[in-house]
């Protein structure tokens, strides 16, 4: 009986992204909401798009619509609905049109897109187009809110000296602090801070990296050396094993180990 239900079902794929918001978001809730509905609709998921770690603000990098649209549009599916948890899954586009563009071209093809989480039925009634493209709008919006918020607080703990990501300078170390910057440990290669509240900040490395630092300078600056000929020379005194190499790409200054 079961088997001939699933006969029955209507197959659907579903689709599942999960960025860095709220656990509500995991692809494990969506997997499970999308199959109730499913479950309730009459559905059945045939096929998954996954995109993990993924901003909806656009298509790039997102694998997984990318293959979704493909195989809608050329015919290469074997599903007839996707199934997605709510329109901020889909994408949180900062120009709604984009959104309505994708869902416009599954539709086109054949292809109806559910909101499973969603108050309204995604039916083309005015209602329901009203509400969607408000949602549109509101998800697009939360996530300009909250790059604006994100890089306004970057910013600042920048202008406090707190360390932002990276790579780390040769001859310099790094030094977890606490939220009143009182010293706690130089942390190691790999090493990164348990708590929230610390922060890390960079401090002069030991005082040999120090000098050889100091020496790239002088050669560059006091005797006009270019950077590979520096390199050279350093590397002829048998102590390429601690120094970088430093290189010239467009206007940044990038470093990189020196063969053996």
């Amino acid at each position: 009986m079961t088997e001939l239900s699933n006969v029955l079902r209507i197959p659907a794929a579903q689709y599942i992204r999960m960025s860095t918001e709220h656990q509500r978001y995991s692809l494990e809730n969506q997997v499970t909401a999308i199959a109730e509905y499913a479950e309730a609709r009459g559905y059945a998921v045939v096929q998954t798009y996954a995109d993990a770690g993924r901003s909806g603000l656009s298509l790039k990098g997102r694998d997984g619509l990318k293959q979704l649209l493909s195989d809608v549009v050329t015919g290469q599916r074997s599903y007839l609905a996707i199934l997605v948890l709510d329109v901020s899954r889909w994408g949180r586009f900062q120009d709604t049109d984009q959104s309505a563009h994708y869902e416009f071209l599954c539709r086109e093809a054949g292809v109806a897109v559910e909101y499973c989480g969603e108050p309204f039925e995604n039916d083309g009634s005015m209602v329901s187009t009203i509400v969607k493209n408000l949602k549109r709008v509101m998800a697009g919006e939360y996530s300009r809110e909250l790059s604006e918020k994100v890089s306004r607080a970057q910013k600042q703990q920048a202008r406090l000296g707190f360390k932002q990501g990276g790579q780390i300078p040769y001859g310099i170390r790094r030094l977890l602090v606490s939220k009143d910057r009182q010293p706690r440990f130089v942390l190691g290669f790999g090493e990164q801070k348990g708590l929230s509240t610390d922060r890390v900040v960079f401090v002069p490395g030991p005082i040999d990296e120090l000098r050889i630092v100091r020496r790239i300078f002088r050669m560059f600056v006091e005797q006009n050396q270019s950077m590979s000929s520096i390199a050279r020379e350093l590397g002829r005194e048998l102590i390429n094993a601690e120094l970088p190499r430093w290189g010239v790409s467009g206007r940044w200054w990038q470093y990189q180990s020196l063969p053996a």
